[in-house]
């Protein structure tokens, strides 16, 4: 095994010990908090910093992983997600609203930070363990590394869901915290020395223009992203899985078990997705594929909210067409993800990847950011029928905007080329 891939396999491994927390995370906080009586835009607002952090970190990370090397951004963000951890499990039902709003925003957008960290560190290192390729599409090794990692680390996040709902219902709020915060300890531990320190360091020094100099390919691609995400989360983040408590009566572990079982099926197409679309002739074919499979995912949506007409009650045959239809959203969905996802890394520059996947996941950050404030706004103000109507339109533009591009394979930067 060469050094490369020595180091991608530390990394995808802390990547996924990483995964696990940020989803239990998610559920201890939404669960908990709303228990103790936050509203659904209480609750949206707790994630918003979350999300805005990773729009300023995917933009400075991606500068700081070419130029002194993934280790040091993966170190960064386990180190911070720790902190975060640890930090929130000092919140008390005792304090104001307001207090314990702002306190938790905090907390949050440290957690936001390590998040878009070790994901940028890890989808970067992804393009340094395979060859530059002409474009062999959807049979490219490239495109099922990409899709492996990506399907990989949304069932582990599934399973951390389940897991943030058990630990809440078993151990409570703040001993899951403890809990999570020493296990990320060990990962971060044993990440030390299994990467060496310049994986992913560009070989010539980054000009500032290229902080903001990108492809048209990767603008539109990066536009696309916002709208795919923000479509998603604008009934995944508050609006679902507050109807299940609420209006369902499920537990506090059954809701993490829903949310875990959609991520797991999800992240289970998404690693699958190459044997599924077929073999394909390059990034062209890739970017036709993200046109007809998102104008399938808005259909979904768009057919759910038809159905539904008003939101379904207890007991109701629409709960079970709602859970239904959810479960082919997650699978269509994972297509189209792991489609943007490969065309992002196929169409960088090796050598400095992490710049373009770093400004392709600030993209991702705001559609999140986006998605996550709707859901609350949404949910809050015309029920969970509404925040589907928004998702099909969301992904509706995603897909317009897919039709607009018209990729090109990159060449080998000058400085690589001159290197050689």
């Amino acid at each position: 095994m060469t050094a490369d891939r020595r180091s991608y396999a530390a990394v995808t491994a802390a990547y996924w010990g990483f995964t696990l927390t940020d989803g239990a995370l998610r559920m201890l906080v939404l669960l908990h908090f709303h228990a103790l009586g936050f509203t659904p835009l209480d609750l949206a607002f707790l994630f918003l910093l979350y999300e805005a952090m990773g729009v300023v970190t995917n933009f400075f990370g991606g500068w700081i992983g070419a130029r002194y090397g993934l280790r040091l951004t993966l170190y960064l963000g386990l180190a911070t997600q720790i902190v975060a951890l640890t930090a929130l499990s000092f919140v008390s039902a005792d304090w104001a609203l307001g207090l314990s709003v702002a306190y938790v925003m905090g907390a949050q957008a440290l957690s936001g930070v390590a998040k878009d960290l070790t994901k940028m560190s890890s989808k970067s290192a992804v393009k340094l363990v395979v060859a530059d390729e002409a474009g062999d599409g959807a049979s490219s090794p490239l495109f099922k590394l990409v899709a492996l990692l990506t399907g990989s680390k949304n069932a582990l996040k599934g399973v951390g869901f389940f897991l943030g709902g058990l630990l809440l219902e078993t151990l409570g709020f703040q001993a899951g915290l403890w809990l999570m915060a020493g296990a990320l300890a060990l990962v971060l531990i044993a990440a030390l020395a299994g990467i060496r320190a310049d994986l992913g360091r560009a070989k010539q020094k980054i000009a500032r223009r290229e902080l903001f100099a990108k492809s048209r390919a990767i603008n539109i691609l990066s536009a696309a992203r916002v709208f795919l995400f923000a479509a998603r989360d604008v009934w995944f983040v508050v609006g679902v899985p507050l109807f299940l408590y609420d209006v369902l009566g499920w537990r506090f572990d059954q809701v993490g078990a829903f949310m875990a079982a959609w991520v797991i099926g999800y992240g289970i197409v998404q690693a699958g997705a190459p044997r599924l679309i077929g073999r394909s002739a390059g990034a062209g074919e890739a970017a036709t594929g993200a046109r007809w499979w998102g104008l399938a995912l808005a259909a979904i949506p768009a057919g759910l909210a038809a159905l539904l007409g008003g939101d379904p009650g207890e007991g109701s045959s629409d709960g079970a067409v709602l859970i239904g239809g959810l479960f082919v959203f997650g699978a269509v969905f994972a297509v189209n993800s792991s489609l943007h996802s490969y065309l992002i890394v196929a169409l960088s520059d090796r050598d400095k990847v992490a710049l373009s996947v770093g400004f392709y996941y600030m993209a991702n950050a705001v559609g999140r950011f986006a998605g996550t404030l709707l859901s609350g706004l949404v949910y809050q103000a015309a029920g969970l029928t509404a925040c589907l109507w928004v998702s099909a339109a969301m992904v509706a533009i995603a897909a317009a905007l897919a039709f607009l591009l018209r990729p090109e394979t990159p060449a080998r930067s000058q400085e690589a080329a001159h290197d050689g």
